[in-house]
């Protein structure tokens, strides 16, 4: 699995704090939003050349980790 940590950054004065890929001013949300609404990997890096395929793999890992270390609460 790629190491994210390499890959997204947060930086309180960039995007309203929000995880983005490399400092640019790309969110995660931006590229999971893309995916969710059925773009290819090719689709996305046509269209944002500034992204890498490793770059679209860490946002998956990101996402991936995050999801793992949400607890919800039951009542």
């Amino acid at each position: 699995m790629i190491d994210y940590r390499q890959y997204i950054t947060i930086e309180a004065g960039k995007r309203g704090g929000q995880a983005t890929v490399r400092g640019m001013r790309i969110t995660v949300a931006d590229v999971l939003g893309w995916l969710a609404e059925g773009l290819s990997h090719h689709e996305i890096l046509k269209d944002f050349p500034e992204l890498t395929g490793d770059d679209i793999r860490a946002v998956l890992a990101f996402a991936a980790d995050l999801q793992r270390r949400t607890v919800i609460a039951t009542v």
